[in-house]
């Protein structure tokens, strides 16, 4: 071959594997909204032949043993399948309304999400909730799991903002449902008296579980992000940018009790980033101030005359070394120097 036809052929077998990958993933879509399809009849089926038949507590056992003599290489035919399929259908079939809404849904998600959602949700209103977030975030079961485990359907769109006074709709409801009360910060392990530096950097650290507890759509620019304003520098804790909003959020941290004044210090982080980052293109820059408690009417007062749109949230840690243990615990560079020795 030519070098041309060596590069001709090149970008052809690229954009024939390309197709093919596609192919390959609308097949398996259409594979697992058939099988669920077919669930929610056999689920169906199922309750209305055990309150019309008198077949006995034997039922499934039967139907499951018959259906795998026939169909043995079907793994989905178990008693325990039937039994969660029975289950599934029942949950979601309570209300009518619901459940015809709930259908179109539930054939986009892999049938283990399925009943990991209804094994752990509390009601359809939470379990719709995870099936509607796993379809936008294309979440692995174990990404569900977590987050159903971490409580986001209580948490989500629960800050304290004044989003409703301060952007037009539906920017508003948009940005008052990317915020979260409180944020869980259980993938960091901190001393119980840390301060907002160890928290950032912990942060930092771990950006990648950081940005998964913000949230899709958030876009890392920077730490410490720097803003020279009438010849004086100041520093925001942590910028991002919303990719569905098209507009910056400041994310300030502090490890103490929410006071009135940082409601005014985000204030002018946001006027400050207006004027000197934004484009015409961008909608109004957003803050989200997230401390380690706060007071709803002391947060209400300090919103209440603010017009930059800011939320204010707590964050919750799971695990913290009592600060004498994490002054008794070897430092990284100690252990090097052990290593070395030995």
């Amino acid at each position: 071959m030519s070098n041309i036809e060596t590069t001709e052929y090149k970008e052809f077998i690229q954009q024939i594997k390309q197709k093919a990958r596609e192919a390959q993933i609308k097949a398996s879509v259409r594979v697992n909204s058939t099988l669920i399809e077919f669930y929610w009849e056999l689920g169906r089926d199922i309750i209305q032949k055990e309150k019309t038949a008198n077949w006995g507590s034997g039922f499934l056992k039967n139907l499951s043993r018959d259906l795998m003599r026939e169909f043995p290489d079907i793994k989905g035919f178990s008693k325990r399948n039937l039994e969660l399929i029975r289950k599934w259908y029942r949950f979601y079939s309570e209300n009518i309304e619901i459940a015809k809404q709930a259908v179109s849904q539930l054939v986009l998600i892999p049938w283990g999400h399925n009943i990991a959602i209804i094994q752990k949700s509390k009601d359809l209103r939470e379990a719709l909730f995870y099936v509607q977030k796993t379809i936008e975030n294309g979440w692995s079961r174990a990404v569900l799991v977590h987050q159903i485990e971490s409580q986001l359907f209580e948490r989500s769109g629960k800050a304290i903002t004044n989003f409703t006074h301060t952007l037009p709709k539906p920017q508003s409801d948009l940005a008052n449902e990317l915020t979260k009360d409180p944020y869980q910060f259980d993938f960091l392990t901190l001393r119980e008296k840390h301060d907002e530096r160890e928290l950032e950097d912990a942060l930092m650290t771990h950006i990648t579980k950081f940005l998964m507890e913000l949230g899709q759509g958030f876009a890392f620019v920077g730490r410490q992000h720097k803003l020279s304003v009438g010849e004086k520098d100041f520093y925001i804790d942590l910028l991002f940018y919303h990719l569905k909003l098209y507009c910056y959020v400041v994310v300030e941290l502090k490890v103490v009790d929410f006071e009135p004044e940082f409601a005014g210090k985000l204030n002018f982080y946001i006027s400050a980033v207006d004027g000197e980052i934004k484009s015409e293109r961008d909608n109004p820059t957003i803050g989200i101030l997230i401390c380690k408690s706060k007071n709803r009417t002391i947060v209400e007062y300090s919103l209440k005359d603010i017009n930059k749109p800011i939320g204010v949230s707590e964050f919750r840690l799971s695990d913290m070394i009592p600060t004498e243990l994490k002054s008794a615990l070897p430092s990284i560079e100690e252990i090097e120097e052990e290593l070395q020795i030995l």
